[in-house]
C-alpha cells in the first residue's frame, strides 16, 4: 500500500514573534469524511477524529466558536466553498491594525497523490495548497490525515517489533506556513480499531491534551506536539503487520518565537487534569469502555498529566498480562491522581470470554495433581501429576491434558501395581464472577493401562488400551502475575477389555476424578 505525499500539519494557539500587542484571530475548518471514492472501502473512525480535533481547539487552542467550521461526510464543493469564505473573513481582520489571523485547515479521511476523496467528489491537492497560502493570515497550517490504500487498517496476529525513539534536534519558530504528513510519501495513514481513530490524530490529540507538555509550562508548542505524534504513532504502527508509519515535517517560517498549539489554563473553571502513575500505558474513554477514546498517556512518556473537561471518564491501564479499568471524577481546576490500587484488575483471559480483548484467544500452561477412583473393585486410588495446555477464546477454551498415575491391588494372595497414562481433549465453557471463574466441560481421550504383579509367578504383567470420556466442572481463582489456582471434579468412564476365565469382554468403569492445580496465563 502507498499512502499519499500530503501535508499534514499541526495548529493551535500561536505564540510568535509579531507586532507588538497585535491580537492574533483564529480560524479553522476541520473536515472528516468516511466516504471515498467507489471501491474504497469506508473508513470507520475519519470523522470521529475530526470531532476530537475541533473539540481541542475550540477548548484549548483559542478558536472562537463562530470562527472554527466543521464539516462532516461534506462534499467538495461545499469544502471549497467554506474555505474561500473563511478566507474572505480573514482577509478583513488581517486589514485592521493591530490584527493578525491564523488559519488552521484539517482534513482525515481517503486521499491519493492528487486529491482529497470527499465521498465521491475530489479536492484536488495543488487547488487546497494554493487556498491555504494565498490565505492573507499570517499564520497558515495544513493537517491532512489521509490514508491512500482504501481500506481500514486493523492488522492482527503479526510480530511485535520493538518500540524505538528519535530525538529531534530542530526547534521551530516563527510565522508563516507549517505542514506535516502523517506518513512518508511510500506509506499508509493507518486506523487503529482499538483506539477508534487514526494513530497520527489520536497521538496528536493527546498530545494537545497536555501528554507533550515535555517542558511542563502550561502550554504545548508545534515541536513537543509533533516529536510527541512522531514517536508514539512510530511505536505503535511497528506492531501492525502494514509497517511502520513515519509523519513528516516541513515548515515555511520567519521571525523568531515559539509557536504554541494549546494552553492548558484555558477554560479552567470547566477542566481539570489527570494525573497517571509510571510504567503503564493508560486509555482515557469518555463515561464508559464503550465511550470514545479521549486521550493516552504511554508507558515510556515522562509527562504523566493530560487536561480534561471535568466529568466521569473510564481509565484502562494496560500491564503486561492483565487490564486494570476503573472510573474517575474530574474536578474543576484540580488535579485527580489515577491510582492502580483503585482500579479492578482483569487478566486477559477474562477479556477475551467478553470479546473485548485484541487478541482472540489467550494461552495458559496448566500443572497440577490428580485422583481417580478404581478402575476393579479392591483396587486402591490411581493418583499422579497432570499438565495441560488450554487455548482460551470468546465462548469456549480447548484443553488438551495428559496426566500419569498410579495404583494399586493388593489381598492375601497377590500384590500388583497399576500404572495408568492417559491423553485427552476437552471443551470448555467458562462464566466469570468476581476473582473466581466457573467452568463445565466434556472431554474424550484414550490411556494406557499397565498392570504388573509384585508377587512374582502369579499371573504376567498386562497391558491394555482404554477409552475415556468424561463431563467436569470446575472453578478457577485468579491470582496476582497471571497466575491462577485450579480445582476441578470430573466424572470419567473407561470402556476396555477385560481378560477374564472365559476370555476377553468388553468392560466399562466410572471413575470420579479430583484434580488440583496452578495455570499462568499469557
Amino acid at each position: 500500500m502507498r499512502a499519499v505525499p500530503l501535508f499534514l500539519a499541526l495548529a493551535g494557539v500561536l505564540s510568535v514573534a509579531s507586532p507588538a500587542g497585535a491580537e492574533v484571530v483564529r480560524f479553522g475548518l476541520v473536515m472528516g469524511n468516511n466516504l471515498g471514492e467507489a471501491g474504497e472501502e469506508p473508513l470507520r473512525f475519519a470523522e470521529d477524529d475530526a470531532r476530537k480535533v475541533r473539540d481541542v481547539l475550540g477548548e484549548l487552542g483559542g478558536f472562537a466558536p463562530e470562527n472554527l467550521v466543521m464539516l462532516s461526510g461534506e462534499d467538495a464543493a461545499t469544502a471549497r466553498r467554506t474555505l474561500i469564505s473563511l478566507n474572505d473573513r480573514i482577509r478583513s481582520v488581517a486589514g485592521r491594525p493591530g490584527m493578525q489571523a491564523m488559519l488552521l485547515v484539517y482534513y482525515s479521511g481517503h486521499a491519493d497523490a492528487q486529491a482529497l476523496h470527499l465521498g465521491t467528489t475530489p479536492l484536488e491537492i495543488s487547488e487546497l495548497e494554493q487556498l491555504v497560502r494565498g490565505s492573507a493570515a499570517a499564520f497558515r497550517v495544513l493537517v491532512l490525515d489521509a490514508c491512500r490504500s482504501g481500506a481500514l487498517t486493523r492488522v492482527k496476529g503479526g510480530t511485535s517489533a520493538p518500540p524505538f525513539f528519535l530525538r529531534l534536534d530542530q526547534q521551530l519558530a516563527g510565522e508563516g506556513v507549517v505542514f506535516l504528513t502523517s506518513s512518508s510519501a511510500s506509506e499508509s495513514a493507518q486506523e487503529s480499531e482499538a483506539l477508534r481513530g487514526s494513530f497520527f490524530t489520536h497521538y496528536l490529540v493527546s498530545g494537545l491534551l497536555g501528554a507533550a507538555d515535555q517542558n511542563e509550562d502550561g502550554h504545548v508548542a508545534l515541536e513537543e506536539a509533533y516529536r510527541f505524534s512522531y514517536e508514539n504513532t512510530l511505536r505503535a504502527s511497528s506492531r501492525t503487520l502494514s509497517g511502520t508509519q513515519h509523519p513528516t515535517f516541513r515548515y515555511e517560517l520567519k521571525g523568531q518565537g515559539d509557536v504554541i498549539l494549546t494552553d492548558l489554563g484555558r477554560r479552567a473553571e470547566r477542566r481539570g487534569s489527570l494525573a497517571f502513575p509510571e510504567g503503564r500505558t493508560y486509555l482515557l474513554f469518555t463515561d464508559t469502555s464503550a465511550g470514545s477514546v479521549v486521550a493516552e498517556v504511554g508507558a515510556h512518556d515522562r509527562v504523566r498529566r493530560i487536561n480534561v473537561r471535568a466529568g466521569r471518564y473510564f481509565v484502562r491501564g494496560r500491564g503486561a498480562d492483565f487490564l486494570l479499568e476503573g472510573t474517575v471524577a474530574v474536578t474543576p481546576s484540580a488535579v485527580t491522581v489515577v491510582e492502580d490500587g483503585k482500579l479492578e484488575r482483569f487478566d486477559y483471559a477474562r477479556l477475551v470470554r467478553k470479546g473485548q480483548a485484541e487478541a482472540r484467544a489467550v494461552h495458559a500452561v496448566q500443572v497440577g495433581y490428580q485422583v481417580h477412583t478404581a478402575l476393579w473393585q479392591g483396587a486402591s486410588n490411581c493418583q499422579g501429576p497432570w499438565a495441560a495446555w488450554a487455548i482460551e477464546l470468546e465462548h469456549l477454551s480447548l484443553v488438551p491434558r495428559v496426566g500419569v498415575c498410579r495404583g494399586g491391588f493388593r489381598n492375601e494372595n497377590l500384590s500388583a501395581r497399576m500404572d495408568e497414562l492417559g491423553a485427552e481433549l476437552g471443551v470448555v465453557h467458562a462464566w466469570d464472577l468476581p476473582r473466581v471463574t466457573v467452568s463445565v466441560g466434556a472431554s474424550a481421550g484414550a490411556a494406557v493401562l499397565h498392570q504388573s504383579f509384585v508377587t512374582m509367578g502369579k499371573a504376567p504383567d498386562r497391558t491394555a488400551m482404554a477409552g475415556t470420556l468424561a463431563v467436569s466442572a470446575g472453578a478457577t481463582y485468579d491470582l496476582p502475575f497471571g497466575f491462577a489456582f485450579l480445582l476441578e471434579l470430573a466424572g470419567q468412564t473407561f470402556l476396555f477389555p477385560e481378560l477374564t476365565s472365559e476370555g476377553s469382554r468388553s468392560a466399562a468403569a466410572l471413575t470420579v476424578r479430583g484434580s488440583l492445580g496452578l495455570a499462568r496465563h499469557w
